[in-house]
């Protein structure tokens, strides 16, 4: 089996991002849009996850749409996981999770963290196919990232980052 979808995998997962971008939509409009306070109607609460909900029921539903039209409703028979496949899905997560717990709002500026999180996930998720060259490649995207990341979130979306 190829590296890309099926058909299925496109429709159900199509379907889980859309889904999932629903939910942020909807969360986002019942946001307090904090009228009473005259806040600027680009600068209110739940404007940037609304966008991205909607970008994200748009792609969901393109590729669901592109998992129906490829016969994503036919039977197929179930594929395992593989072990390198569950392994990574772990590594991920155990990452997010340090991030979340460890590394953001304890002491560190948030652009180092989000560089160190970024820099590390990508050497470690390339592990066995290192050298000098791709490990500077991973720390130098990973500082962009972590800048760039605290840049815009800070001057243009007025967020405070801890």
């Amino acid at each position: 089996m190829s590296d890309a979808g099926s058909p299925r995998q496109d429709l159900i997962g199509g379907g889980g991002w859309a889904a999932l971008g629903l939910a942020i939509a909807i969360a986002s409009w019942r946001m307090d849009r904090l009228e009473t306070q005259d806040v600027n109607p680009y600068t209110v609460p739940g404007l940037l996850p609304g966008l991205l909900g909607i970008a994200m029921m748009a792609i969901g539903g393109l590729l669901a749409l592109r998992g129906w039209r490829a016969g994503g409703l036919a039977a197929e028979p179930a594929r395992e996981v593989r072990p390198g496949e569950r392994r990574q899905i772990v590594l991920v997560l155990a990452l997010c999770l340090v991030f979340g717990t460890v590394l953001v709002g304890h002491g560190l500026p948030f652009w180092l963290a989000a560089s160190v999180f970024v820099s590390v996930s990508i050497v470690v998720l390339q592990w066995g196919r290192l050298d000098a060259r791709s490990v500077a490649t991973a720390v130098a995207i990973g500082v962009s990232a972590g800048v760039v990341i605290s840049y815009v979130f800070q001057t243009v979306f007025l967020v405070r980052l801890p």
